[in-house]
């Protein structure tokens, strides 16, 4: 990601950052977004959304529910709109070819990537839990699921676009990383209490 500092309030504030979101099999979003402060606030509040979901932490192979995470990723549609909403026209405002805004973005990776893993497997898991015995556990159901691997590896592809556009919106946020988890250090205690 390449930049291009500013002066803002005594600080420096991204201006201009090139984006590049590969989103397998598909295509490649990316451009130079030259944000706005609405975009930049727009930027911050998906970026929150995101930093907080198990949308871009790795699931492991015996982790969580592919339920779950198939609701979570639903969410972050919900939340999308909400922002575009609230921020309106200024954060998806017409730019020359080779630039990108938050909207563009935003929208290209629900309707590309987000989308198409829930409109395939939101039904296929379903029809799988359906054929569940009343007094079988969910979780030891949905591990036996023979498709369960490949969904697994399809939510990874999506969590890897998603990560990628939170890094570009923490850029443009000018934040803190809030998603590459910092064990604080923890200071020993000794016998006498010191």
């Amino acid at each position: 990601m390449r930049r291009r500092l500013g002066r803002v309030r005594g600080g420096l504030q991204s201006r201009e950052i090139s984006v590049k979101i590969a989103i397998p099999f598909v295509a490649e979003i990316g451009g130079v977004w030259v944000p706005v402060d609405a975009e930049r606030e727009a930027a911050w509040e998906l970026y929150v959304e995101l930093a907080t979901r198990v949308t871009v932490v790795e699931l492991g192979e015996e982790e969580g529910l592919l339920r779950e995470a198939l609701s979570s990723l639903y969410t972050v549609f919900g939340t999308t709109r909400e922002i575009l909403r609230q921020y309106g026209p200024s954060v998806a405002p017409r730019v020359s070819p080779g630039h990108v805004t938050f909207g563009v973005l935003a929208v290209n990776v629900l309707n590309l990537s987000i989308r198409p893993l829930l409109s395939r497997w939101h039904p296929l898991l379903a029809a799988y839990e359906a054929q569940r015995a009343d007094n079988s556990d969910p979780v030891s159901h949905e591990r036996q699921w023979d498709r369960a691997e490949e969904l697994r590896g399809e939510i990874e592809n999506v969590r890897k676009v998603l990560l990628s556009l939170a890094q570009s919106l923490n850029e443009v946020a000018g934040v803190g990383d809030l998603i590459t988890p910092r064990v604080p250090r923890q200071t020993p205690v000794t016998d006498d209490g010191n």
